[in-house]
């Protein structure tokens, strides 16, 4: 019996400048675009994978589909169905690459989140939220050289995500801000994951390290007691941003520049080279969305969006 499903994943900011390395935020924007990966997969198929690519940032991947992340995740899983003594369908997969490589937008989480869900989807869902959300981890693992889920525990779940990895839970969904717009802009220029741990120190001094954990700890209790003006005042990073700002041209006057139209608080989406900046007024959002087109985008790669939180994160439909 042929069956076909679409799995959806959408993009994600990380770090969200208070919380590097342990918080991320699933992004939609509000006029309905796609900002995410897509994975069509179908049980017809001679050979036991196939993988085909397709949209705007194909052509940023490896010609080769056999080294593109989506068929390790085919290879994993098979290792996981046998692990349980089952066997595979024969899958044929069309990832559809919305999303650019080295953006900040979790483009490689996207990638493997889409993956394994429609893998799952495709044979009745048998490694359920903890079997699928472990695989992702350490797909996620093979690219960036460690396991991290601060782009993949969004992407799966939506919503804002707290990254625990304690006692045998991942992540936890923090509640988030519905009155919050956005503005998510890709510049078009690539800045490596490698290149942007590579320019952290080492060590940080002790009141940095003090701060960082009372910012978050003031973020989170502000997310629980829905003090949106509480989390606002926590949106600053002394862990990453002074040291990767240099990375990104105009991030600094964009970030001044948000500041004169009420900006919540600019920051670096992930390692970069997106950034996000918060708006309570749609207005200033959109504001704040042009002057990122007309002076921050530097190529025809580069979009901006207006977005809210995703918190339906990762599916699969039946088509």
């Amino acid at each position: 019996m042929t069956k076909i499903f679409k799995a959806y994943a959408p993009a994600s900011a990380a770090n969200l400048s208070v919380g590097f390395d342990l918080l991320g935020a699933a992004l939609k924007p509000i006029d309905g675009a796609i900002l995410g990966d897509e994975i069509t997969i179908s049980n017809e198929d001679s050979e036991p994978c196939s993988v085909e690519i397709e949209g705007k940032f194909a052509h940023k991947l490896p010609s080769d589909p056999k080294k593109n992340i989506v068929y390790d995740a085919y290879l994993m899983y098979k290792d996981e169905l046998q692990k349980r003594g089952l066997k595979t369908e024969n899958v044929h997969m069309v990832l559809s690459k919305n999303l650019p490589v080295c953006s900040g937008l979790g483009s490689s989480a996207a990638s493997v989140v889409a993956a394994v869900v429609a893998l799952d989807a495709i044979h009745g869902n048998v490694l359920g939220k903890e079997g699928c959300i472990d695989l992702m981890g350490r797909l996620e693992g093979k690219i960036s050289g460690s396991i991290h889920y601060d782009n993949v525990a969004p992407c799966y779940f939506g919503g804002l995500q707290l990254i625990i990895e304690e006692n045998g839970i991942i992540s936890t969904t923090l509640p988030d801000f519905d009155n919050w717009y956005w503005v998510s802009c890709f510049p078009g220029i690539k800045v490596s994951t490698n290149a942007a741990r590579k320019i952290l120190p080492t060590e940080y001094k002790r009141s940095d390290v003090i701060t960082y954990g009372r910012q978050l700890a003031t973020f989170v209790h502000a997310c629980h007691t829905g003090d949106d003006k509480l989390a606002a005042a926590t949106l600053h990073d002394v862990i990453a941003e002074p040291y990767r700002a240099s990375l990104i041209p105009g991030f600094t006057e964009a970030r001044e520049y948000g500041k004169t139209l009420g900006s919540l608080g600019t920051g670096i989406s992930g390692s970069g080279s997106a950034v996000f900046s918060i708006f309570e007024d749609l207005d200033k959002a959109k504001e704040m969305k042009e002057y990122l087109e007309r002076n921050f985008i530097a190529n025809e790669d580069g979009f901006c969006h207006v977005c809210k939180i995703d918190r339906q994160g990762a599916f699969a439909k039946e088509l």
